[in-house]
């Protein structure tokens, strides 16, 4: 993922709200399916990491997005935003602005 098109997503999520919390039970493998079955319908999404919680927002964002397959667009306090494209095109509501040409 470019900067450009990490840009563009940070600027979507940031009038979104948060649809889910991690909590002092940190990532469960069912938190995992649900988060999953959300990137699917929506594609970019903000979690908030509550008070209780004693685990690294960075490393949560870490294991959240290995676990899902989703890019993780950004980590700032106790917020992360996450973005993975619907499998089927015909269901993708986001589009990137394109890569462009890399510097040589």
């Amino acid at each position: 993922m470019t900067s450009k098109q990490r840009a563009y997503l940070k600027s979507l999520a940031m009038t979104m709200d948060a649809v889910f919390q991690v909590g002092k039970g940190s990532v469960t493998p069912e938190m995992v399916s649900a988060l999953d079955d959300v990137l699917e319908k929506r594609e970019l999404i903000k979690v908030n990491v509550l008070q209780n919680c004693a685990d690294d927002p960075n490393e949560l964002a870490r294991l959240i997005g290995e676990r899902t397959r989703a890019e993780v667009v950004q980590v700032i306090g106790k917020k992360m935003v996450f973005y993975r494209p619907a499998k089927d095109p015909k269901k993708r509501h986001i589009e990137l602005p394109p890569a462009g040409k890399k510097a040589q």
